[in-house]
């Protein structure tokens, strides 16, 4: 039995050559600074994360404005909510936490394909430049907001090696908003 079994084995290897123990895992876009492994990690606990987006954003946001109140100042529609509780219940707030949240979930669903990724952000992140009084560096500021957000979503799921992914994923968002922005800004020289 055990030989036929074997046999049964070798088989479904020769039959199915795509296994985890056959050498090394698909290579990922060099562009994307995730190994396949980290990239496929953070698709997968993602799904948490976008199954409460609204939540996640607002938590994000409230943390924002906790750590940089004078950004409230930025957003016309919610800028009279000054405790957490008011920023918890404004619908304004959840409106564009919402946006955010779709903006990155986005964002990480193209994560296969960069070439709409880079697009689709750099669009998103010239799109700021319309914003009165925006600066580029507020870009960074919504990172650890949004670290501290998605922890508290996923709870024991986030786990150090899951933060590890999540910082490097959102930093790369990040600064491809940041290219989009500045991409704008710079007018083209021709010869």
């Amino acid at each position: 039995m055990g030989c036929q079994l074997g046999k049964l084995a070798a088989a479904e290897r020769r039959s199915c050559p795509q296994t985890l123990s056959d050498g090394p895992p698909p290579q990922t876009d060099p562009r994307l600074p995730l190994t396949a492994k980290q990239k496929y990690s953070m698709v997968a606990s993602w799904k948490g994360i976008s199954r409460a987006m609204e939540k996640t954003g607002i938590c994000m946001f409230i943390k924002l404005f906790e750590e940089n109140q004078e950004l409230l100042n930025m957003f016309e529609k919610f800028r009279q909510c000054r405790t957490k509780e008011e920023q918890i219940n404004s619908m304004e707030l959840a409106e564009h936490a919402n946006n955010v949240m779709n903006t990155l979930d986005e964002g990480i669903k193209t994560l296969d394909d960069l070439d709409n990724f880079f697009e689709y952000l750099h669009q998103v992140g010239a799109s700021h430049r319309r914003i009165p009084g925006f600066k580029v560096e507020y870009f960074w500021k919504i990172e650890a907001p949004f670290l501290a957000a998605v922890e508290a979503t996923l709870g024991d799921r986030y786990t150090p090696n899951v933060e590890n992914i999540y910082k490097i994923t959102i930093k790369f968002i990040l600064q491809t908003l940041i290219d989009g922005y500045e991409k704008t800004s710079k007018p083209e020289v021709t010869t």
